[in-house]
């Protein structure tokens, strides 16, 4: 009954993370963060040098987060093998995490230019304490079990956590649904709410962990340190393990096919939703009941790559998920938003008034901000066009607007009546070009007239590999009448039939090769190299976007998971097992003496 209790209480800390990684870093924050960001700045900002967009920003974040963790892991792992403190640090962390996860919820209340920024900070303090947390809750699983059942834990705890991340999902999806205003437009507390919220969950949850795993005993307990003194220590043990590579030769070899395909696992699910929104314009609404769905998707798909493992192998199985991942990530560079064809699909839309013998304009419902601050070149070419353009003088200057798009209430559009002439429409597609906005003309002397600019989602020729998604919208997505959301959704299942026992057999598989007398220490140089991977993502993700585009970024991904499936063939798992076993016999026998 105790180890029962004891795997529940593992189980239980997944539960409750799980809402960050899914509510936070997926599914709600990426869309906020790239609200935040265009309100702030439109469509890039000007730093060290180049314009950086807010998917290029994001992964920024993800990166720095990941290589302070890559950094600390390795040590704090030989320290944590030496005193019973995996628990303490554990505690630590997801509090320094949840906590900072809860204080996303000040954002918006931070004002324009300021908020984006506090945002991107706190998400990148609370991947510090999730990653960090992680290297010492994975240190834990040698100790839940022996390596026969290893499988099963590992995916049990990842099954809990889409089972949990995806309830309270259930519960975002239904606030954003339902708590609108008259204009169906989202009440401003309702995505702090869900910040703070995840924060909660993840600290609650962890409660039960603290409270049912206990702090594995250690033989021969090293006394305390100061930190001089610890670091010194740690960063000792850390060169010596590495100079003794030749004795866990197939566990380093699987620590560097690990850092490859897991890069390119995280890097894909870390960066999911910001591309959605950024690159595809997948409404928030969308993206979350994607998100959603594919959680529950996942959470059977652990436990179907457990029975798959123990009838093919850990190894085999995994082998299997990662060409399947290969499949995914192609499949998302085919991705693409179908050509707008019908008036009401386009952004700014004009409609000739017969009786009045005039145009009115009107703003789409939900259409992206203009950029909020007055010296934006969005706002300035919004002023420009004020003329014949569905905006709104905007009094409440402390919010930086000067000019936004006129408000829709009760689903009616609000008409503004412009003077389209055709000095001014030349000036408006003269100026289209460069913009992510569309416009379309219904009636009267230029009726029937189009714009698109070229950062618009359905935008496609531009990039090194827009032939992609423009022969796959070609080909299948219009001839079917896929959408882009369905689109989205149909390749996410994928996607989350793969996550769960890809990410569940990794660890597992890691786990049964790694000594449980080293298990903190081992489990430090997975969080190192599970971390600098964490770096190294979205590092090539930001760079191939800042230089090329996001679908470079992606493809990008691709190459590090085929690398690693390719050096995991190498790994000899029963060697790495028998090795793990000899020094624990070498290890307890030291500690007898």
């Amino acid at each position: 009954m105790g180890e029962d209790n004891r795997v529940r209480g593992y189980c239980a800390y997944d539960w409750g993370k799980s809402a960050f990684e899914t509510s936070v870093t997926t599914a709600i924050f990426p869309a906020w963060f790239a609200y935040l960001f265009a309100e702030a700045n439109g469509i890039s900002t000007k730093f060290i040098g180049s314009e950086w967009t807010a998917d290029a920003m994001f992964s920024g974040a993800v990166m720095i987060g990941a290589l302070i963790v890559a950094i600390c892991a390795p040590s704090l792992g030989v320290i944590a093998d030496r005193r019973m403190i995996k628990m303490w640090w554990l505690r630590i962390l997801t509090l320094v995490g949840s906590i900072s996860c809860i204080l996303l919820a000040l954002s918006p209340y931070m004002g324009v230019s300021i908020g984006w920024i506090w945002a991107l900070i706190m998400f990148m303090v609370a991947n510090v304490g999730l990653n960090g947390a992680g290297v010492f809750y994975n240190a834990l699983l040698p100790h839940m079990g022996d390596e026969s059942e290893m499988d099963s834990i590992s995916n049990k705890a990842f099954a809990a956590g889409y089972l949990g991340g995806g309830l309270l999902l259930v519960v975002h999806l239904a606030m954003v649904i339902l708590i609108v205003d008259d204009c169906g437009t989202v009440l401003p507390w309702v995505i702090p709410f869900a910040m703070a919220t995840s924060g909660l969950w993840w600290l609650g949850f962890a409660q039960m962990t603290f409270r049912m795993v206990p702090e594995p005993h250690i033989e021969n307990e090293m006394e305390k340190m100061g930190l001089i003194d610890s670091t010194k220590m740690a960063l000792g043990e850390v060169k010596s393990t590495l100079g003794d590579i030749k004795s866990f030769k197939t566990l380093f070899i699987y620590m560097i096919a690990y850092f490859c395909f897991i890069d390119g696992i995280n890097s894909v699910t870390a960066l999911a939703g910001v591309f959605g929104i950024v690159v595809l314009g997948l409404t928030t609404t969308g993206l979350i009941l994607t998100i959603l769905i594919i959680q529950f998707v996942a959470a059977p798909a652990a436990i179907g790559f457990t029975k798959l493992a123990e009838k093919k192998g850990t190894k085999s199985a995994l082998q299997f998920s990662l060409i399947c991942w290969c499949v995914v990530i192609v499949g998302a560079l085919s991705f693409a938003p179908l050509e707008l064809e019908k008036h009401e699909e386009y952004d700014i839309q004009y409609v000739w008034d017969d009786e009045n013998s005039t145009y009115v304009a009107y703003s789409r419902e939900g259409v992206n901000p203009i950029a909020a601050l007055p010296d934006d070149d969005e706002q300035k070419w919004a002023l420009e066009n004020e003329a014949i353009l569905p905006v709104t003088k905007n009094d409440d200057y402390k919010q930086g607007y000067a000019v936004k798009w006129k408000c829709e209430c009760d689903g009616t559009p609000t008409p503004v009546v412009v003077d389209l002439n055709e000095t001014s429409l030349k000036a408006l597609i003269a100026t289209m070009d460069d913009s992510r906005f569309s416009f379309s003309i219904e009636g009267g002397e230029f009726g029937n007239q189009t714009g698109i600019g070229i950062h618009h989602p359905s935008s496609l020729g531009d990039g090194k590999l827009d032939s992609i998604p423009k022969a796959a919208r070609d080909i299948v997505w219009e001839p079917l009448g896929i959408s882009v959301f369905f689109q989205f959704l149909l390749l996410g299942v994928f996607a989350g039939a793969l996550l769960g026992g890809s990410q569940g057999l990794a660890r597992s598989m890691f786990g049964q090769m790694v000594p449980e007398t080293r298990s903190a220490e081992f489990f430090g140089f997975f969080g190192f190299f599970g971390k600098v991977a964490a770096l190294l993502g979205p590092l090539i993700y930001m760079w191939m976007t800042v230089w090329y585009d996001s679908r470079v970024g992606i493809f990008a991904l691709s190459l590090l998971i085929i690398a690693g499936a390719i050096i995991l063939r190498k790994v000899d798992v029963e060697d790495g097992i028998s090795v793990a076993k000899a020094e624990d016999e070498r290890n307890r026998s030291r500690a007898e003496e």
